[in-house]
C-alpha cells in the first residue's frame, strides 16, 4: 500500500503515519508538509524510516502549492488521509476557511487525480447545537452552527459527500484528548482550558467541601483510539461512503472530569453536586455580560468561544463503527483509567503555569536570559551575574571577541552562557538570532533589553546634527522594540516571558544636554507600559529600571562633565538581576523619584534647577565643535596623594525604604 497523509506532522496526523508503517505491505508514505514545517518534519522522521517522505505543499494554497511534477512524483496511490485541519475554535474565519473549506476542496481534486479513496477525518462539530440522537447517516438535520470551526467543517464534510466519482470515507471524532497510556497532548485543546483552574483548587486544604454542577457535559476520546480506529476501518472491504462517529459511549460533565483528575492532581473531594442550571448564568449570557464574562475567561486562560460549546447539545449513535470494529479489540476506555496520565502529561509539559515556577534551588537556576549589549559595561556585569545564578546567558553584541571572553570567563567559573553575535538596528540579525537561540535551546524565559548608545549634546549645537537622534532612537527604542517583536509569539505561546528594560533615571529627571538620548529611554519606557496592559493574559511583563549614571565605557566622553557620580557595573547588575527576580514594574532610584515629585508638583522650580545644571556643566569640547587641548605633561607632585576613595552610592536609611516600598509602583 502507498499512502497520501495530509497533517502528517500534526497530533493525529504522526500518529497516524507511525500505525501505517507498522503495517506488513506498506511501501510509502508521503506526507503534505508546510515548508516551515519542515524542520519538525525531519524531527519526527528520526523515529521514522526511509518509507516517509515529505511533500512540501499548503491546504491554504491553490492546489495545495503541488506543481503537475510533484503530482507525478508521488506516483501510484491507494489511500489519501486528509487529517489537516485549523482545529483552534478561537482561530480567525478566514484561516479555518482557508484551510478547512479550500483546503479540502483542493485535496478532493487531488485524490480525484491519484484514483485514490479519500480519508477525511471531520468532527462531531457538523452537528453543531443539534439536540437529540444524530447518527452516522445524519448530515444536515437543520442543526445550527455556531462557530467558524462548526460551519468549516461542515461546509468541508459537504464538499466530500458531493464529490462525484469519488471513493470516500468520513471519520467523526469526538473531542481528542492524549494518549490514554502516557498521556501525550500537544496542545491546550478542550477540557484542558480548565486544567489550570482545576490546579488552582489543588491549593486549598483537602478537607475543603467543593460542590459542582453536572454541566459542561462533552465526549471525550483519547488519540491512541482515534488513530487505531481510523487504520483499521480505511483497510475494511465494502466500507466506501460510510461515516464513521469515533466517539466515547456516554457524555462526561465537569464532575465526571473533576473526579477523574482529583487524586493525580492532589484536588479535595466533592461532596455533593450543584443543580445543572447553576452554570447557566455564565454559559447562557449574551450582550454586555458576555463580553464581561469572556474578559474573565481569557485572563483565565479560556478563550471566550469555548464557554459558548462547552455544553454539547446532541448525542452520537455509532452503530457503524461498533459493527466494524467488532473483533478487532478497538474501544473507547473509560475516562477514569487514563485520566490521570493526562493530567500528570499536562502538569510536566502543558501546564502554562510551569515556565513561572522557580526552580527550588533558586529564582533563575534553569532559566534561559538574552541580554543585549553584553559586551561591555552593564551588559557584562550582568550576564556574569546572572550566570552565577544559575540561569542560561545568551549574550548578544557586536563585537565577537569581547563576546568570547565574556563566555569564557562565565564558564571558567562553571556558568553556562553562549554568544552572538548581532546588531540589534539590523531587523534581519535579531530575526536570525531569536530563531537560532529557539532552534537550539528550546525557548527564552527572560530578556534584558541593555544594549544603548547615549550622546550628551546642546540642542543648540545638534541643529545639524538630526543623525544623531536618529542613531540614538534606532539602537534604544527601535533595537529593544525588535527583540520584543521577536520573542512575543514564542512567549504567547508558552505563557510567559518577562522583559527587563535598562532605561535611565534621565527620563525622570529630564536631564539638559541629552535631548537625544533621554526621549529614546521615555519611548521604551511608553512601549514598556502599553504592551505591558495588553499582555497581561499572556503572563508577558515587563520592568523598567530607571538606572542612575553608571560607571561604563558609554559614560567616558563626558568625563566630570555630569552632576552625579556614577554607580559601579556591578551595582547596576544587582538591579537587573533584581528585575528579573521580583519583576516589579519599575525600578527606580531616590533622585530619581524626587525629580518626578519635583516636576508634577514644583514644575517651574525643578526647570529652573534643571536650567542650573545645563549653564553649570558645559558641553564637551566636540559637542562645541572646539578641538580638545593637548594634555600637559604633569609636575611631580611634592608630595603623594592619598588614593581616591571609591565614589559610594547614596545611601537611604532603612525605615525610608520601607515606608517607599509602600507607595504602589514605587521600588527603590
Amino acid at each position: 500500500m502507498r499512502y497520501v497523509v495530509t497533517g502528517g506532522t500534526g497530533f493525529i496526523g504522526r500518529r497516524l503515519i507511525a500505525r501505517l508503517l507498522g503495517l506488513p505491505g506498506t511501501q510509502a508514505v508521503h506526507a503534505l508538509v508546510r515548508r516551515e514545517s519542515l524542520g519538525r518534519f525531519e524531527r519526527l522522521a528520526r523515529d521514522w524510516d526511509e518509507r516517509v517522505q515529505p511533500v512540501v505543499g499548503d491546504l491554504a494554497a491553490p492546489g495545495l502549492g503541488l506543481s503537475d511534477t510533484d503530482v507525478a512524483a508521488l506516483g501510484s496511490i491507494d489511500h489519501l488521509v486528509h487529517c489537516g485541519a485549523v482545529y483552534d475554535i478561537a482561530a480567525p474565519e478566514d484561516r479555518q476557511r482557508a484551510a478547512n473549506v479550500e483546503g479540502t476542496r483542493a485535496v478532493i481534486a487531488l485524490a480525484r487525480r491519484l484514483d485514490a479513496t479519500l480519508h477525511h477525518v471531520s468532527s462531531i462539530a457538523v452537528a453543531g447545537t443539534y439536540r437529540g440522537v444524530f447518527t452516522e447517516d445524519d448530515f444536515d438535520v437543520g442543526q445550527d452552527l455556531p462557530t467558524p470551526y462548526h460551519r468549516t467543517k461542515f461546509e468541508a464534510e459537504l464538499l466530500v459527500r458531493s464529490a462525484r466519482g469519488l471513493r470516500f470515507r468520513i471519520y467523526r471524532p469526538a473531542v481528542v484528548v492524549g494518549d490514554s497510556r502516557t498521556g501525550e497532548m500537544d496542545k491546550i485543546d478542550g477540557p484542558y482550558y480548565f486544567f489550570g483552574i482545576l490546579s488552582s483548587l489543588a491549593r486549598l486544604p483537602k478537607f475543603t467541601p467543593l460542590m459542582l454542577p453536572d454541566s459542561g457535559r462533552t465526549n471525550i476520546v483519547p488519540v491512541d483510539f482515534v488513530v487505531d480506529a481510523v487504520v483499521a476501518l480505511m483497510h475494511l472491504d465494502g466500507r466506501d461512503g460510510q461515516t464513521f462517529h469515533l466517539t466515547a459511549p456516554t457524555t462526561i460533565g465537569l464532575r465526571g472530569i473533576y473526579r477523574g483528575v482529583a487524586r493525580a492532581a492532589g484536588l479535595p473531594a466533592l461532596v455533593g453536586s450543584l443543580p445543572r442550571a447553576a452554570a447557566a448564568p455564565l454559559l447562557q449570557v449574551s450582550g454586555r455580560a458576555k463580553v464581561l464574562r469572556n474578559m474573565a475567561a481569557t485572563q483565565l486562560g479560556i478563550p471566550g468561544e469555548v464557554l459558548d460549546v462547552v455544553e454539547l447539545a446532541p448525542t452520537f449513535a455509532s452503530e457503524h463503527t461498533r459493527d466494524a470494529l467488532r473483533g478487532t479489540g478497538i474501544a473507547v476506555p473509560e475516562f477514569a483509567s487514563y485520566a490521570p496520565q493526562l493530567w500528570r502529561y499536562w502538569a510536566a509539559n502543558l501546564d502554562p503555569d510551569r515556565a513561572r515556577r522557580d526552580d527550588p534551588a533558586g529564582p533563575l537556576v534553569g532559566k534561559h536570559v538574552v541580554i543585549t549589549g553584553a559586551s561591555s559595561g552593564i551588559g557584562r556585569a550582568s550576564a556574569i551575574a546572572v550566570a552565577a545564578r544559575g540561569a542560561t546567558v545568551f549574550a548578544l553584541a557586536r563585537n565577537g571577541e569581547a563576546l568570547d571572553d565574556l563566555i569564557a570567563e562565565i564558564r571558567a567559573f562553571g556558568g553556562d552562557a553562549h554568544a552572538f553575535t548581532c546588531d540589534v538596528t539590523d531587523s534581519a540579525a535579531v530575526e536570525h538570532t531569536v530563531k537560532d537561540i529557539l532552534g537550539r535551546f528550546g525557548h527564552v524565559d527572560y530578556l534584558v533589553n541593555n544594549a544603548g548608545r547615549s550622546i550628551r549634546r546642546s540642542v543648540v549645537n545638534s541643529t545639524d546634527r538630526l543623525h544623531d537622534y536618529e542613531r540614538v532612537m534606532a539602537v534604544n527604542y527601535f533595537g529593544p522594540v525588535r527583540m520584543v517583536l521577536a520573542l512575543l509569539p514564542h512567549w504567547r505561546e508558552r505563557k510567559f516571558g518577562h522583559v527587563v528594560n535598562v532605561s535611565s533615571a534621565g527620563v525622570q529627571a529630564a536631564s539638559p544636554k541629552y535631548s537625544a538620548y533621554i526621549p529614546s529611554k521615555a519611548a521604551l519606557d511608553a512601549f514598556a507600559e502599553v504592551v505591558g496592559a495588553e499582555t497581561l493574559s499572556d503572563h508577558i511583563t515587563f520592568t523598567t529600571i530607571h538606572m542612575p549614571l553608571v560607571k561604563t565605557p558609554m559614560i567616558t566622553p563626558s568625563r566630570k562633565l555630569n552632576p552625579m557620580p556614577p554607580i559601579s557595573a556591578e551595582h547596576a547588575a544587582a538591579m537587573v538581576v533584581r528585575g528579573l527576580v521580583e519583576k516589579p514594574a519599575r525600578i527606580d532610584t531616590p533622585v530619581g523619584t524626587l525629580s518626578d515629585i519635583g516636576l508634577y508638583f514644583t514644575p517651574r522650580l525643578s526647570r529652573r534647577v534643571l536650567h542650573q545644571l545645563y549653564l553649570g556643566y558645559p558641553d564637551s569640547a566636540a559637542a562645541r565643535g572646539v578641538a580638545p587641548a593637548q594634555p600637559q605633561p604633569k609636575t611631580p607632585a611634592r608630595r603623594p596623594r592619598r588614593p581616591a576613595r571609591p565614589v559610594a552610592a547614596l545611601r537611604v536609611p532603612r525605615p525610608v525604604k520601607r515606608a517607599v516600598r509602600l507607595v504602589p509602583g514605587v521600588h527603590w
